[in-house]
């Protein structure tokens, strides 16, 4: 069980031993939700990234999560991690060309890149 040190509380989170692979699973995944449609381009994308019992374990994770607890369990394997900023860098440029994955970048995706680099920097 892991915790999440927000500055207003501390919340218990389970779940978040992930391995990288799960770790960008879970990632690609939220970022395949943001604007609430998965296409096959974006899909093809994560298959070619993770295999198929991972793909499907950890989107059903996803689809559960709710939006907060997604970027607290994010927030909390990137720091519990201690990524390097190589890590962080390959991770967000997978992120990047996974938002380019189906030849357009929504303002969801947008929006959800910019939080996710703040999150990684």
């Amino acid at each position: 069980m892991g915790t999440f040190r927000g500055p207003y509380k501390l919340i218990i989170m389970e779940n978040v031993e992930w391995t990288k692979i799960e770790f960008l699973a879970y990632v690609l995944l939220y970022a395949a939700h943001c604007n609430y449609f998965e296409d096959s381009e974006e899909l093809n994308f994560i298959f070619s990234k993770v295999d198929d019992a991972t793909f499907h374990r950890i989107h059903t994770e996803v689809v559960v999560d709710s939006e907060e607890l997604k970027l607290k369990k994010i927030q909390e394997y990137v720091f519990k991690n201690k990524l390097s900023q190589t890590e962080k860098e390959a991770i967000l440029k997978d992120i990047k060309q996974f938002f380019f994955a189906d030849g357009t970048v929504d303002i969801f995706e947008k929006e959800l890149f910019t939080t996710l680099k703040k999150m990684f920097t």
